[in-house]
């Protein structure tokens, strides 16, 4: 199961939205081994498509060599379709690299550049890609990873 704070699953689908049409991507870093989404990281699709996106080399290196200095390591992975249902590709499957990651795919098919995420109905939709065996798993979305504090921020890189 992904847990993930509400800040963060809004930024996600800010950013697809923002992107839309072309597919948006990007990684939520968090502690090595925690399975904790923290730092959202929005990326450039380098690919500027939409119906293919592609992380840029440099800033995929950047990004590995940071979270590294951080003890950090990628707990999702993000991108948007844009014209088809939130779920991997065939190419998306063959890219999926980490194993240890939740892969989040968020529809903006019906949404496009709509506003107004509070309660707004979305297909967010969690992935695990392991060997190329896709298999879906539940997303809880919490006010906060602490108890008794709400809301949570989003920390942006």
């Amino acid at each position: 199961m992904l847990r993930i704070d509400r800040a963060t699953y809004d930024a996600i689908v800010a950013h697809a939205r923002e992107d839309h049409p072309d597919e948006a991507c990007g990684v939520v870093a968090g502690p090595e081994g925690s399975d904790r989404p923290e730092r959202f990281i929005p990326m450039l699709n380098a690919a500027r498509s939409p119906t293919f996106y592609e992380f840029d080399s440099a800033d995929l290196l950047r990004l590995y060599r940071d979270m590294d200095d951080r003890d950090e390591e990628p707990v999702v992975i993000y991108h948007s379709h844009t014209a088809t249902e939130a779920f991997p590709s065939r190419t998306d499957v063959s890219y999926a690299s980490e194993p240890n990651a939740h892969y989040v795919l968020v529809s903006t098919r019906h949404h496009g550049r709509e506003t107004g995420l509070a309660d707004d109905e979305v297909e967010f939709r969690s992935f695990r890609i392991v060997d190329g065996e896709v298999s879906e798993e539940d997303v809880e979305v919490v006010e906060s990873y602490l108890f008794g504090h709400s809301p949570t921020t989003v920390v942006y890189d």
